[in-house]
C-alpha cells in the first residue's frame, strides 16, 4: 500500500480524497490509502481525513505519495520538497510555469528512483476521446482552437501555462508543434485578456490557439479544423462514462507506482509534457517581447 497526502483541498483535492476512500474495485488505485491532507487554512477533518502539516507529511515514513492540488505557482517548490524527501508525486498540470524547472524536477525524480506524474485529465474526458477519434487518420490543412472562460484567479501563471490543457490537446492531436508568433491583448479596466498563438505542425500546417478570459465569458471551446477530407467545426457529442476522469488518472498514476507502465510509454509522456511546457514558455516570451 502507498500512503498518500493531499496538498490543497479545493475541488480537485477533495475529489482525490474521495477517490482514495472509494477506489475503483480491482484497479491499481486500490493500492493508495489517504493518510491526511495539507492546507494553508486550519480546517476540520475532510471526509473523515485529518489535517497534517507539510513538515509532518515529509517526515512520516507511512506517507510515500503526495498529490499536489494547489495553484500553479506553488507546484515547483512543493514537488521539489516531496521528491527530496523520497516521496512519489502526482501534480496537477502544469507541473511548473518554467520549462527548465520541470526538466530539473524530472531529473531529480529519476536520480531518486521516484515517480513524478503530471495529471492530464483533459486527455481523459469523453469529449476529447471522441474528438481524437474524429481526427484520427485525417490530414490537417489548417485549424483553430478558441477557448473562452472567466477571469483567472492569481497564482496560475501566464495564459499559455494556465491554459496549457488546450495546448496539450493540439500536441496530442497533431504532434510536435513550433511557435511562429504570439500576442497578448489586455484590458486592465475589464480585467480581460486574449492570447493568440500562431503554431505550425511538423509538416508546416498552421494552427491558431486563442485563450480568452474576461468577466462573464462562458467557459467553452470552439474548433475549426480543415482536413483533406472536410471540415470539423464541433467537438462530437460523447456518451457519459462511468469512471470519473480523476479516478482514471489515479489508476494511471498507481500503475506507474506498481511498475506496470512500460519505459517507452513513460518516455513518450515525458516528451509530450516537456514539449508543451517549452511551447508555453516560448509563447510567453513572444507575447512579452
Amino acid at each position: 500500500m502507498f500512503g498518500a497526502v493531499v496538498v490543497g483541498v479545493g475541488l480537485a483535492g477533495r475529489v482525490r480524497i474521495t477517490d482514495m476512500l472509494t477506489p475503483l474495485r480491482d484497479s491499481a488505485a486500490e493500492k493508495l490509502t489517504v493518510k491526511g491532507f495539507i492546507s494553508r487554512r486550519s480546517l476540520n477533518a475532510q471526509q473523515g481525513v485529518s489535517q497534517m502539516s507539510l513538515e509532518e507529511a515529509v517526515g512520516r515514513e507511512d506517507v510515500r505519495v503526495a498529490f499536489i492540488c494547489t495553484e500553479n505557482v506553488s507546484h515547483e517548490d512543493l514537488i521539489r520538497t516531496f521528491l527530496q524527501a523520497g516521496k512519489h508525486v502526482c501534480v496537477e498540470y502544469p507541473m511548473t510555469i518554467s520549462y527548465k524547472a520541470a526538466l530539473d524536477l524530472w531529473n531529480l525524480a529519476q536520480e531518486k528512483g521516484l515517480t513524478l506524474h503530471e495529471e492530464h485529465i483533459e486527455l481523459l474526458t469523453a469529449d476529447y476521446k471522441e474528438l481524437k477519434k474524429a481526427v484520427a487518420g485525417k490530414t490537417l490543412q489548417d485549424g483553430t482552437l478558441h477557448f473562452t472562460g472567466g477571469v483567472m484567479k492569481p497564482g496560475f501563471g501566464f495564459p499559455s501555462f494556465s491554459g496549457i490543457s488546450r495546448l496539450t490537446w493540439l500536441v496530442d492531436l497533431f504532434g510536435k508543434l513550433s511557435v511562429t508568433a504570439a500576442t497578448l491583448e489586455q484590458s486592465s479596466s475589464e480585467n480581460s485578456t486574449k492570447m493568440t498563438a500562431q503554431l505550425l505542425t511538423a509538416d508546416q500546417r498552421p494552427l491558431m490557439w486563442i485563450e480568452e478570459r474576461g468577466p462573464g465569458l462562458p467557459r467553452a471551446k470552439s474548433i475549426h479544423f480543415n482536413f483533406d477530407t472536410g471540415t470539423l467545426t464541433q467537438i462530437p457529442p460523447a456518451p457519459k462514462e462511468t469512471v470519473g476522469i480523476f479516478m482514471q488518472d489515479m489508476i494511471m498514476f498507481s500503475a506507474k507506482l506498481l511498475g506496470q507502465v512500460s519505459p517507452e510509454e513513460l518516455h513518450r509522456e515525458k516528451t509530450r509534457i516537456l514539449h508543451c511546457l517549452e511551447l508555453a514558455e516560448k509563447i510567453q516570451q513572444l507575447c512579452q517581447s
